[in-house]
């Protein structure tokens, strides 16, 4: 056997995986701190079980962080084992259980109203976020599922009025896409450039589109802390006892799941579209958009109406 300093050994491991194509941030992040917990003297040799168990437990409640800490120290201790530095892995036995995934809240065309209808005459004390410029974003928000750090992030430039076209750039997923808006979408981006503040010129930058009474760019912290006060000031909250509340990011799940919906009662091929509806929204697989597809009962109940009426319809050409 052949011990090795922890955190060296850990070096060494970040470093392979980063060859493979992996991006490797946050698990780095986390053996790292793995490495700081046990001691920076310690060989890999040396670690005990309650370290880790300790390590991976934390002093919080138990979330899906807790896995990501196992599978990410796990696939450590499996690479130090096959290049002989440990005899045996010192990972614990003992599996938490999965924790729930996260339920995104859909919010009904009367929220929706009701969210737009407060945003028309928002104040906020003194602060540099107006009504008219909260009232665009929530619209865009719903109107093309854009995701919010996208819609901030926004210059003049990208806005196309003629083609009625955005070019999104620096997505999640490092790529740029083109999203189309429609004519009711148009106005309302017509009527904030006719009455916005202007932004302030600084050397170097591109101007924004979404502006602040400054006429600074929109901070995405300072948007998202402003909705949770309209949504308060809306009376929108969760019924179905989950401590959190229904976010601005979650306008993006709405805006899929209606749009779902729309096609299902159009009559429309929704397993074709949904490829397209992925494309739209920016999602790296089709098994992120796909989720959509159960996510609330009407849609459900959309998607078994159509397979009740499927299953019904002769499709052989006569009887059996």
């Amino acid at each position: 056997m052949n011990s090795m300093n922890l955190a060296a050994l850990i070096e060494r491991y970040i470093r392979y995986r980063r060859t493979l194509g992996e991006r490797f941030v946050n698990n780095a992040f986390i053996l790292r701190a793995f490495a700081r917990s046990v001691g920076a003297d310690a060989t890999v040799d040396e670690v005990r079980t309650e370290q880790i168990a300790a390590f991976i437990a934390g002093t919080d409640a138990l979330t899906t962080t807790w896995r990501t800490k196992y599978t990410t120290i796990n696939g450590f201790f499996h690479f130090a084992k096959s290049r002989d530095h440990i005899t045996h892995s010192p990972m614990p036995d003992q599996i938490a259980k999965r924790v729930p995934s996260f339920v995104p809240y859909i919010y009904s065309h009367e929220e929706l109203h009701r969210l737009l209808e407060t945003a028309r005459c928002y104040q906020r004390g003194v602060s540099s976020f107006d009504a008219l410029t909260f009232r665009t974003i929530l619209l865009l928000l719903y109107g093309t599922g854009l995701r919010a750090g996208e819609i901030v992030r926004l210059n003049s430039e990208d806005v196309d009025f003629n083609e009625s076209l955005l070019v999104i750039r620096l997505t999640k997923f490092h790529k740029s896409r083109l999203v189309p808006f429609g004519p009711q979408l148009h106005q309302a981006l017509t009527d904030y450039v006719s009455n916005r503040i202007p932004p302030i010129s600084v050397s170097g930058e591109v101007p924004p589109f979404f502006t602040t009474r400054e006429g600074t760019r929109v901070v995405l912290n300072t948007l998202q802390a402003h909705f949770r006060r309209l949504r308060e000031q809306a009376g929108i909250r969760r019924s179905d006892g989950a401590s959190y509340q229904p976010r601005l990011h979650d306008l993006r799940h709405t805006f899929a799941v209606h749009r779902l919906t729309s096609w299902y009662q159009q009559g429309m091929d929704v397993q074709k579209l949904v490829y397209q509806l992925s494309v739209y929204l920016g999602h790296a697989h089709l098994e992120d958009t796909q989720i959509y597809l159960s996510m609330t009962p009407d849609l459900l109940q959309e998607a078994n109406a159509r397979f009740e009426c499927y299953s019904k319809t002769d499709h052989t050409g006569g009887q059996p």
